[in-house]
């Protein structure tokens, strides 16, 4: 099976990956910002870098989802494919950080890929508050990411919410605000028996 992840930037999804993959013993695929060299380059020239670095996400996750369906392991992946193109090259264009040629020629690039992938078995979205997202970037204090903006995490929100509500496929929501699972047992119980009765149809 392939289980995917979807938030804003602090939401959670990197611990909840963690955290799933131990409990179902599901063999995690992180999102590794380390090794992104454009990543430092975008926080500080997002309009220079945002194709670049879009480009960069695109290919890395089109070929992640190939070798999870070539697996025969159940794998929980963090972040999707989907939010690259619905969510963070969308919100570059409407921010006029992305021009339209080039956000036209990554979508047409999206959309030919997508075709030829099936979606995850289960989505899990994580969905936060802006102020929540704040403390949570805050608290695990990445550098490149100090210099991103509220307006800019409020933009995405209000992306993720108008895809989530488009996605047809199997999904499951969680409320971050009132579900602090990474810190509160009874909250992390809560969202596994959530993913058990989705999958399995067990309460």
């Amino acid at each position: 099976m392939h289980i995917a992840i979807a938030g804003n930037i602090g939401s959670g999804k990197t611990t909840l990956t963690h955290l799933l993959s131990h409990h179902f013993k599901w063999t995690p695929q992180f999102e590794n910002a380390d090794d992104n060299s454009y990543l430092n380059d975008f926080y500080k020239d997002m309009q220079r870098w945002s194709f670049n670095l879009q480009i960069f996400f695109l290919n890395r996750r089109f070929k992640n989802i190939i070798d999870i369906r070539q697996s025969k392991e159940t794998i929980i992946q963090d972040r999707t494919i989907y939010e690259d193109a619905c969510i963070f090259a969308r919100n570059l264009h409407k921010m006029g950080l992305m021009s339209t040629r080039d956000f036209e020629n990554y979508t047409s690039l999206f959309n030919l890929m997508i075709d030829l992938v099936a979606p995850p078995d289960l989505l899990i979205y994580l969905r936060a508050s802006t102020s929540v997202l704040v403390a949570q970037i805050q608290e695990r204090g990445r550098e490149y990411e100090s210099g991103i903006r509220i307006d800019y995490l409020t933009h995405l929100n209000e992306l993720y919410e108008e895809w989530i509500a488009s996605y047809k496929e199997r999904k499951l929501i969680i409320d971050v605000d009132k579900t602090n699972f990474a810190k509160r047992s009874e909250d992390l119980n809560y969202v596994i028996d959530k993913v058990n009765a989705e999958l399995y149809g067990l309460f």
